[in-house]
């Protein structure tokens, strides 16, 4: 159930929810804010989860497995704009905050008060998504700035005055719509999620590396052995991931056709992507490369049949918290299981 709203009527109406209330009240303000305000404590249960699992002998971080998930932001594509409109937008919402303001310390009318009280706060609001639109319009310049791509081709950059976190994204079927990229790590044995990070980059590369550094923060160690596709393996991210101990497993590209350049013969590659071509060469890599598609691949389509296939909050801390719920409600469900299935035994 992703709306609080929805739930506030169920807490209202619905005889299992009314026990579970046990006579104590709830709106649905107080749940939306309690969902997504928790992201600290809520991270931190995660890894408390996976470690209690651990100290079992349920779980043994020998092999994960690494995806990106495009999960379809809480904004319009029509909301993203240029800088020049940006600037406009913030001019007119701080003009009409300050209408309000005045027409609202004028009105002697105690209900004419609080309905121009709750639009001013309206637009409050909106003139600070504006305002952090326009910070994030500094970055995506300074990204543009530092791009090698060329650039006469490419559109002005434009950020979204309803969710100025979110990125226009390539999504599953091809289109391009705002969206998050959710990363998420699993352990194979057992497909319980180790790890859960967030971005507004369209792109899986230079995820690989915060990942592992996730695990390393989280449990004082990091799997042995790293499955990713192709998005991911640059052969930067490839040579840090393999100085830290992981092996990673990852398909080889596609060989391209030699060109001559007037820049000499090209650097030598590094023994840790040396190392990663002959090995995916193998039977035995080709094997367990296989287990990505049946693990991490498998546990977000179950992450989007329960749900996460739209954001109903805005802003990578919110939508984190969402994600970690998500996240914590599938390793509830695993956990029991390898309990259950010990307890058999």
């Amino acid at each position: 159930m992703g709306s609080a709203r929805a739930l506030d009527r169920l807490c209202q109406e619905h005889i299992a929810y009314l026990w579970i209330l046990g006579g104590v009240t709830v709106n649905y303000h107080t749940l939306a804010d309690f969902r997504v305000s928790q992201g600290e404590f809520l991270d931190q249960l995660l890894s408390q989860s996976v470690a209690s699992l651990m100290a079992e002998g349920l779980v043994r971080l020998e092999r994960t497995a690494q995806d990106g998930l495009r999960v379809r932001a809480s904004a319009g594509a029509k909301s993203f704009r240029g800088r020049g409109k940006l600037e406009a937008c913030l001019h007119e919402a701080e003009a009409q905050v300050e209408r309000l303001r005045a027409e609202l310390e004028a009105d002697p009318g105690a209900s004419s008060r609080r309905q121009r009280a709750a639009r001013e706060r309206g637009r409050r609001d909106r003139a600070a998504r504006v305002r952090r639109a326009l910070k994030q319009m500094e970055v995506l310049e300074e990204q543009r700035r530092k791009s090698t791509r060329k650039v006469s081709s490419r559109k002005p950059p434009r950020a979204s005055t309803t969710d100025p976190d979110a990125r226009i994204m390539k999504m599953a079927d091809g289109g391009f719509r705002p969206a998050y990229n959710v990363q998420m790590d699993v352990e194979t044995a057992t497909r319980l999620i180790v790890g859960v990070r967030l971005s507004n980059a369209g792109t899986d590369q230079g995820q690989m590396a915060p990942m592992i550094e996730q695990e390393q923060r989280r449990y004082g160690e990091v799997a042995e052995e790293h499955l990713v596709d192709g998005g991911f393996a640059t052969h930067g991210d490839i040579q840090e991931v393999a100085e830290k101990g992981v092996v990673v497993y990852a398909p080889l590209p596609e060989a391209r056709p030699v060109t001559k350049t007037p820049h000499g013969p090209p650097e030598p590659l590094p023994p840790e992507v040396i190392a990663w071509r002959e090995r995916m060469q193998t039977e035995q890599a080709k094997a367990i490369y296989k287990q990505r598609a049946s693990t991490v691949e498998w546990v977000n389509a179950m992450l989007c049949n329960r749900g996460l296939r739209q954001f109903a909050v805005r802003g990578l801390e919110k939508v984190r918290a969402v994600v970690l719920w998500f996240s914590l409600l599938h390793n509830l469900l695993i956990g029991h299981k390898l309990r259950q299935a010990t307890a058999v035994a």
